[in-house]
């Protein structure tokens, strides 16, 4: 009987390796859930103050009641963090490209993008804030110097690594050099980008929260710093959650835009794995 197999569903992806995908988190489900249920025990146990610790129960609850608000900060930190990482992504393609077709800039420029990571940003925070005000131009910047980085680099050594031969091949075919870029140094790094992606997007949340925390007038940094200084140590940890589940969520976004993208980098990924 003609269709599909049964080991396969519609989309045609083996059920072994969906049931791979699955068992790969579970993992960290129970280890998570086991920590939750210690932290709940010892909370009970010792009765320690909900200042200082409160129950995971607590949180949950708390950060539940206030959920419109958090919703507010929440709204407010995502838009910095997918503006300033747009901001830093589309720089990130720009210059790679550029010093992947001139030998000259890839070393006047990677050293730059090396010695941009030595600036800390706990002391370049507060001078963004200083220079451009409270608006959102100043946790833009933050954004993007936090994530450029490991993107740019992402880009250039997936070119860098790109099949010597075949790019021999299609120049001794007559094929220009933006032929060459386009069918065989770009195609080798979209796995390495979309590693770089991944890093990328986790820091970016962080660098939004940290630039808040530093000044800002709505947002989870601002919320958070709002709270502690209120004690209220249980909202601090329900938007220390949101945040964790926002970094998560867009996590997992690279890896459903990759297989739109590129899913042949998710496959050659996992044969490299087997």
């Amino acid at each position: 009987m003609h269709g599909v197999p049964r080991e396969q569903n519609t989309a045609g992806r083996p059920a072994s390796g969906r049931a791979a995908e699955i068992g790969w988190a579970i993992p960290s489900v129970l280890t998570v859930a086991v920590l939750v249920a210690l932290w709940q025990v010892y909370v009970e146990i010792s009765g320690i103050r909900p200042q200082l610790l409160p129950s995971p129960v607590r949180v949950v609850e708390q950060g539940w009641a206030h959920r419109a608000e958090i919703a507010t900060h929440a709204a407010a930190t995502l838009q910095v963090t997918l503006i300033g990482f747009a901001v830093s992504l589309s720089l990130a393609w720009l210059l790679a490209v550029v010093v992947d077709f001139s030998p000259w800039l890839r070393r006047a420029f990677v050293p730059l993008f090396v010695a941009s990571q030595t600036l800390p940003i706990i002391a370049i925070a507060p001078l963004m804030i200083i220079w451009f005000g409270f608006g959102l131009l100043p946790k833009i910047l933050v954004v993007a110097l936090v994530t450029f980085f490991p993107m740019a680099i992402g880009l250039i050594e997936g070119f860098a690594a790109a099949d010597r031969e075949a790019g021999a091949l299609l120049r001794s075919m007559g094929a220009s050099r933006v032929q060459v870029f386009r069918y065989v140094r770009l195609p080798s790094a979209i796995p390495r980008f979309f590693t770089a992606l991944r890093i990328g997007i986790t820091y970016a949340v962080v660098g939004a929260v940290f630039a808040e925390y530093v000044g800002a007038s709505e947002g989870l940094g601002i919320y958070m710093s709002l709270q502690k200084n209120s004690f209220r140590t249980d909202l601090v940890l329900a938007a220390v959650l949101v945040t964790a589940l926002i970094s998560i969520a867009l996590y997992l976004l690279t890896f459903a835009i990759e297989r739109i993208v590129a899913p042949w980098s998710r496959a050659e990924n996992r044969s490299r794995r087997d």
